[in-house]
Formats: structure tokens, C-alpha cells, sequence
């Protein structure tokens, strides 16, 4: 009976413990959380209480139905996205819209128009006497047909051409005259003989001579004669400006390619640069540095500049000299070879690098750049692959589209040329120049006309 008591109370005992144990143990936890209202994610205490490192970017959440929740989550993974990579279009394969100057140019013009600073001008020079005046126009048609920058025109003509210049240039449509300056200036010598200056050539060539002198205030200049063509940007040709190193101050191109059918290798009685000697029809100068330098010369041991040179240097060889200015250009560098960039041919192409076989590697890979039709081929029919082009320019109507009233005429007018060796490379004259129009074209239609599309 003793036994029996002791179990009982013993049992009692331990009963007692555990209720006060259940008891004591749940007084400090929260009660249950409706839905709807916000618990914590369990995080592990470090010393002191402080949350320990690897939790410490828990942050609370709101408990939600699993519909809400599945939403929220889509859009918390969204907004890292975001985070991580740039918004897109709805549209594929383009991109969020550029913001600023060019919002409304589409984004894979942006950088070439940003490359094309509309305040940067580029000088043209020309001299244009005698029965000049046509061919002039259509050289300075093609160069405003298809540049990107504004362009101030130097032209250089005798007092009766002053009036028809104006009045042609004039009659020009203002898409085209805003793109360009012009100022015609008398013929003048500012040193030595007039009258020898103008005949030693073709009328006024010698002009080119005294141009660093005349313009004083233009840096850099392209010079070209009155039978030159454009098939593209001059901007292009402008560029080798900054080509030139620190002592270059004048670029031209070779006269001729192959040194056994040149004329200065056979028949010059004078020196000439090169192995060849350099053609001047086509002649990019920096003007400063030309103003700036002292050169080296035949007649004495220090240096002359360029305008105390150019008198005594025709004196002592105007019984040798046949090109009249472009052989005085010849002498002058061939005493300072480290004052002259060489232009590869396509910048100058004659019809002496294709009349005996095309002999202009660089023509036949990229095209014809710049066209000399030297010889008087754009008037006669000796080389009817050059007046085909000066005559499809002279003929294009301004705003026209340039593929159907000039490529295509073109085209037609080149099959009636096939019997001439300059004929049977059409390539070599169409390549550049369908180029150039896709990039005129480009640039008027897909820039000016799309640039009011957003995206």
C-alpha cells in the first residue's frame, strides 16, 4: 500500500512538471498570423544580437494567395533584369530609342552624322578663262551633287566670266545653293610678269601658283582644274588632310603608274619628283604650312618661301619646262620629296590609265574617285567613256532621282563605248559612283525623310 502512494505521487509529480513546462515554454511565442498580415523570414542571430551576414538581405515579405504571389515574383525577376540590362523594344531586333540631339535619327546613322559637323567648311579653288565656263559648272555640279559638308568655291576667272558665274550659279535650286559659298575673284599675279604668267600654259593655269599667297586666310584648299569630275564626296578627299605628317603640306597623284609610258620619265628635260613625276589637276593643299615654310631650291643655298621661289624658279627653267605650272610643282618637289603626299591614282584618273590598258590598280578595286578628262576628251570622240559621264552630269536635272535620270543613263550610254579599251572596264567608272548615290540616297531619303520616325 506504501509502494502503491509513492507512484501515485511520484506520477503526480511529474505531471505537474510538465504542464508547468508546457505552460512557461509557449508564453513567448507570437500567436498564429491571420492571412494578409506580415511575419518575418527567419534570420540567425550573431553575437549581440545583430543578424548574421549571410541573411542580413532578407528583407520582410508580405504573405499573399499564391496567385499574387506567383505575379510578384514575375515581376521581381523582371526588375533585376532591368537592372542588369537595357530596356528593349517591344519590337525585336531594335533598340531602345537614343535621347538628346539625335532622338529622332535612327541609331545606325548616329555616328556618321555626328562625323559630319555641319560648321567645318571645305575650300574648292578653280581657275576658269577662255571657253572655261561650262566645264567649270559641271565640276562644281558634281561636287555640290554629292558632299555631305558646306563648301566654300574659290574661282578664279577673268572679268568677263564674273557675271555668267553669278548668274548660273544662281539658277542652281536652293537645296543645292544652301550647301554653298562662292566668291569670284580677278586673275592676278603677285609677282613677276602678267602676261607671262597667263600664257605659260593654258590660259590662267598658272593661277594655282599664288594661291597660298592670294588666300590668305584659308587654311586648306583643294585645288582642281575646270576638267575634273566628282564620283564622290569631296569630304572623302578632304580627309587626307589628316593623313599628312609634320612636314607634308601638299598632296598629288602620280602622273603616270608605269615609268617605260610616262612622259616625265622619257621626255623631261628637267627634275621631276618621283620616278614619275606628280600630275597637279588635282592638287590638296595646306595653305598654312605652305605660307609657313622655307624651300629647298636650285638657285640658293637657304631656303626660299613660296612666293620669293616662284619667280626666279620659272626664270631659270622656262626654256626647259612643257606643262608650263604643273612642271615648276615637279621641280619644286622634287628638291623637298618630304613636303608632298602621294595620292594613289583612282584620285586622279586620266585617260592615259586606261587608253593602253588599264594600268590603275586602285580604280579597279574601289573605282574611279575623282575623273580627268585632260586631252579635251568630255569634246570629242576619243575617249567616249569620259564624255559619257561629263555629258549624263551636265545633262542631270538637280532634283531628280539620281539612279533614274543618272546611273542608268549612264549605264545605256557606256554600251556604245565598248569598242575603246577605256569602254571595256565599265566597272572601273560605275563602281565608286554607284556608291556614292546609294549614300546620297541614303542619306537624303532614310535621314531627313525617316528622321521624324520614333521608335
Amino acid at each position: 500500500m506504501k509502494l502503491y502512494c509513492k507512484v501515485v505521487a511520484i506520477l503526480l509529480c511529474l505531471g505537474t512538471l510538465l504542464l508547468l513546462y508546457l505552460f512557461v515554454g509557449n508564453a513567448d511565442e507570437p500567436p498564429l498570423k491571420g492571412a494578409g498580415e506580415t511575419r518575418s523570414l527567419p534570420v540567425s542571430s550573431g553575437p549581440g544580437g545583430r543578424a548574421h551576414p549571410l541573411f542580413a538581405h532578407f528583407q520582410p515579405v508580405r504573405a499573399a494567395p499564391p496567385e499574387e504571389e506567383e505575379e510578384g515574383l514575375a515581376a521581381a525577376a523582371a526588375a533585376q533584369i532591368s537592372k542588369r540590362e537595357p530596356r528593349l523594344s517591344k519590337n525585336p531586333g531594335k533598340r531602345r530609342p537614343a535621347r538628346g540631339k539625335f532622338a529622332n535619327v535612327r541609331p545606325g546613322e548616329q555616328k556618321h552624322l555626328k562625323e559630319l559637323p555641319s560648321l567645318q567648311w571645305m575650300h574648292l579653288a578653280v581657275v576658269a578663262c577662255g571657253n572655261r565656263l561650262e566645264e567649270t559648272l559641271i565640276m562644281l555640279k558634281s561636287a555640290v551633287l554629292f558632299s555631305y559638308r558646306k563648301l566654300k568655291f574659290h574661282i578664279f576667272a577673268e572679268d568677263s566670266l564674273k557675271p555668267e558665274f553669278e548668274k548660273k550659279l544662281r539658277e542652281w535650286p536652293s537645296s543645292y545653293t544652301k550647301k554653298f559659298e562662292y566668291t569670284v575673284y580677278p586673275i592676278a599675279f603677285s609677282v613677276g610678269n602678267a602676261q607671262e604668267w597667263k600664257k605659260l600654259f593654258k590660259p590662267c593655269a598658272a593661277q594655282r601658283l599664288f594661291l597660298p599667297v592670294i588666300l590668305k586666310d584659308v587654311d586648306s584648299l583643294l585645288y582642281v582644274d575646270t576638267d575634273v569630275l566628282f564620283l564622290r564626296p569631296i569630304d572623302d578627299i578632304w580627309s587626307f588632310l589628316k593623313e599628312f605628317n609634320s612636314t607634308q603640306l601638299a598632296a598629288m597623284a602620280p602622273e603616270h603608274e608605269i615609268p617605260k609610258i610616262g612622259w616625265y620619265s622619257r621626255f623631261a628635260r628637267h627634275p621631276y619628283y618621283g620616278t614619275t613625276g606628280v600630275n597637279s589637276g588635282v592638287m590638296l593643299m595646306n595653305l598654312t604650312r605652305i605660307r609657313n615654310t622655307h624651300f629647298k631650291n636650285s638657285m640658293i643655298p637657304t631656303g626660299l618661301t613660296w612666293e620669293e621661289m616662284l619667280y626666279p624658279l620659272y626664270q631659270k627653267y622656262k626654256n626647259y619646262i612643257t606643262w608650263g605650272d604643273q612642271d615648276l610643282l615637279n621641280i619644286i618637289f622634287y628638291f623637298n620629296p618630304e613636303c608632298l603626299y602621294v595620292f594613289p591614282c583612282q584620285w586622279n584618273y586620266r585617260p592615259d590609265h586606261c587608253m593602253y590598258g588599264s594600268n590603275c590598280k586602285g580604280a579597279e578595286e574601289e573605282g574611279i574617285s575623282v575623273l580627268h578628262g585632260n586631252r579635251g576628251v568630255y569634246h570629242d570622240d576619243k575617249q567616249p567613256t569620259f564624255k559619257a559621264l561629263y555629258e549624263v552630269i551636265r545633262d542631270f536635272p538637280f532634283e531628280d532621282n539620281l539612279f533614274q535620270s543618272l546611273y542608268y543613263p549612264l549605264q545605256s550610254k557606256f554600251l556604245d563605248t565598248v569598242h575603246t579599251l577605256c569602254g571595256r572596264i565599265p566597272q572601273v567608272f560605275l563602281k565608286q559612283i554607284e556608291k556614292t548615290m546609294r549614300k546620297v540616297y541614303e542619306n537624303r531619303v532614310i535621314v531627313h525623310v525617316g528622321a521624324n520616325y520614333r521608335y
